[in-house]
């Protein structure tokens, strides 16, 4: 019978030894690409429909369009735009004014409002819903403007904004309709989808699709643009179904959401 021989007892150096002292690592997968990527990203952040040419020819079809756009909320004087725009959250321009109309009556200047009885309030504004946090807003709002502002509505964004219920989207609807002041572009989600739905902005935030048409819109068209956006929004550019086939803006926009 065969004898079977001996395994030698030296210690055998590790096959990959050599290999991992002289093999030059690869960088990960992907790796190399990162400045790339990220510049891609940054680059397409920015809407590509906000062309000057592009955006002209926008403005002038929505002038042609709706060259008298304005707020739909019926108002006498600044503090009732005030107080119907805080009102017009989550509900619509007209329900607004069906309470309104009855409201102002009863109730028609700051200090009235001010020092009414909340309980009497929500009652009165409860068809516009969400009744009693409107209520703490347009009671507390009022309150400040004849404590502190001596019954007149501020003029300036910094100021509007410590009021309670008061954000930017507001003091840009008080702002631009009660004191003809372009302090910014109101972004309501009429602005929002039709902006969009343009490719003026990639943006969801209300804050940043502000920011970036304001950037493509001129100054002195932020407070009819804004208007006219909201019109367009209600009458054509509808959210579950656009009448495309009645939009003027048609041939130049190229949505995904398009009907025709």
């Amino acid at each position: 019978m065969a004898k079977k021989s001996k395994k030698s007892s030296a210690p055998r150096k590790p096959r990959s030894a050599k290999r991992l002292s002289t093999k030059k690592l690869k960088p990960a997968k992907g790796a190399s690409d990162k400045p790339r990527v990220k510049a891609a990203a940054a680059k397409s952040s920015k809407a590509a429909g906000t062309d000057p040419k592009r955006v002209a020819a926008i403005l002038e079809r929505l002038d042609e369009a709706y060259p008298a756009a304005t707020c739909a909320l019926i108002h006498a004087n600044p503090f009732q735009l005030l107080i119907s725009t805080i009102l017009s959250a989550q509900t619509t321009d007209e329900r607004v004014n069906q309470v309104t109309a009855t409201l102002y009556k009863k109730y028609p200047d700051a200090r009235a409002i001010a020092y009414a009885s909340p309980k009497e309030m929500e009652q009165e504004i409860r068809p516009t819903g969400f009744f009693r946090n409107k209520t703490k807003s347009i009671l507390g709002a009022s309150k400040k403007i004849v404590e502190e502002f001596h019954g007149e509505v501020p003029k300036t964004m910094e100021e509007l904004l410590t009021l309670p219920g008061v954000a930017r989207k507001t003091a840009n609807v008080v702002l631009g309709t009660a004191f003809a002041i372009p302090s910014g572009i109101v972004v309501d989600t009429h602005v929002a989808r039709v902006s969009e739905r343009l490719d003026l902005t990639r943006n969801t935030d209300p804050k940043k699709i502000e920011q970036d048409l304001m950037q493509v819109i001129p100054k002195d068209k932020w407070i009819l643009f804004s208007h006219q956006l909201i019109w367009h929004g209600r009458r054509v550019c509808q959210a579950r179904k656009p009448k495309c086939i009645e939009c003027n803006l048609n041939t130049i926009c190229y949505s995904a959401d398009k009907t025709i």
